[in-house]
């Protein structure tokens, strides 16, 4: 008990984790602690799942100095509407528990200086719960939103016009994941969004300068006719069925593209590897007219472990070489392959003879070729 006798008027930091089953009880006197002590960094981690979950103390509802929350698993968040986190910067929301939909919407509008904000939902929870981010100051967004089943699976409304920072990833199975208002976005990264009835995230990246992209055109919505005004740097992954299809109409749709990169994880983990292989044949399917980012602004093309057994990505590599006019510098970086491998080791060496030999539309275009 030696933060009982702690003299600090004020305490920074506390940590407290907690593996075995506590009562609400105790949870709630370490709380108390924790306010009396004004302490201005807090994180709760209860790292068990049997019984109910523990209730977020109450005296924690009304803390003006507290400046970074971070809450790990088992906690019930049951928020009343007449509650106050003004100080509240950064709030971490890790597999916790909601009682229902309107305590997450209190807990957001209590929030009101908030700039940072994580929410991470479990794979074991699937509580329906209608996700209302409404922030006027928020800068910062990560939603990892794991895997759902069953019929009343909840989802995402994102409204926040200060929003500069975004990462979408893991959401399969929602009914919904709503981006209403977010005019100041800078950079996002969307990961893995599959088998979401609704949704509007390609829609909503418009203001972005900056997309890191891992996706299936089959599975996610874009908007015809959009527009990515003010993309200057787009990374998309190529281990998804048909990503050809969609870098394509990023490219048509990207007229100030100054770099682009094509990264294949596959070769690292391998449940891709397995993904990749059962892929069926694809055709790239080039625009109908030379993108505008082609012609007068892409300088940077780099493509991290291309599998040049597919005839698809062959064909990508080609039609970027021989279009973009402005290119400064185009990075194969390949892995190594081992040598009774042969068969890919044949395929590579076929296509690094054949690189060369593209006319290129860049005269100027440095071509390297780099291993891992």
């Amino acid at each position: 008990m030696s933060l009982l006798s702690h003299k600090s008027p004020v305490l920074e930091t506390l940590h407290l984790k907690v593996n075995d089953r506590c009562e609400d009880v105790y949870i709630g006197i370490w709380a108390g602690i924790a306010v009396t002590r004004h302490v201005r960094e807090l994180e709760l981690d209860l790292g068990y799942l049997c019984g109910n979950p523990v209730r977020f103390p109450s005296c924690l509802l009304c803390f003006d100095t507290l400046e970074t929350l971070k809450l790990k698993h088992y906690i019930l968040l049951d928020i009343p509407s007449m509650v106050s986190l003004k100080s509240l910067r950064t709030l971490h929301l890790h597999s916790v528990v909601y009682k229902d939909s309107e305590s997450v919407r209190n807990l957001f509008a209590s929030c009101l200086n908030l700039e940072h904000l994580v929410v991470q939902r479990g794979f074991h929870y699937n509580d329906g719960v209608r996700f209302v981010i409404e922030s006027p100051s928020l800068k910062t967004l990560l939603v990892s939103g794991g895997e759902t089943y069953g019929k009343q699976n909840g989802g995402y409304v994102i409204n926040v016009p200060s929003l500069q920072h975004l990462t979408i990833q893991m959401l399969k199975g929602y009914e919904y994941c709503l981006i209403e208002n977010a005019p100041e976005l800078v950079d996002a990264n969307i990961i893995n969004v599959s088998h979401t009835t609704n949704e509007t995230i390609m829609g909503s990246l418009k203001s972005a300068k900056r997309l890191s992209l891992d996706l299936s055109p089959l599975q996610i919505a874009y908007p015809t006719g959009m527009v990515f005004h003010q993309l200057v740097s787009l990374e998309m992954y190529t281990h998804k069925v048909a990503w050809w299809n969609l870098l394509a109409l990023m490219l048509d749709s990207s007229p100030k593209l100054q770099v682009l990169k094509l990264i294949d994880r596959s070769s690292h983990q391998p449940k891709l590897v397995s993904d990749k292989k059962d892929m069926p044949p694809g055709k790239w399917n080039q625009p109908e007219n030379v993108p505008e980012c082609l012609s007068s602004h892409l300088e940077t093309f780099v493509w991290t472990r291309p599998d040049w057994i597919r005839e698809e990505e062959k064909e990508v590599a080609r039609y970027i070489l021989s279009n973009a006019q402005q290119l400064k510098k185009a990075t194969f970086i390949i892995d190594p392959i081992e040598p009774k491998r042969l068969f890919r080791l044949a395929k590579r060496r076929e296509m690094l003879n054949e690189l060369p030999a593209v006319i290129m539309a860049s005269k100027s275009c440095n071509l390297v070729v780099e291993s891992e």
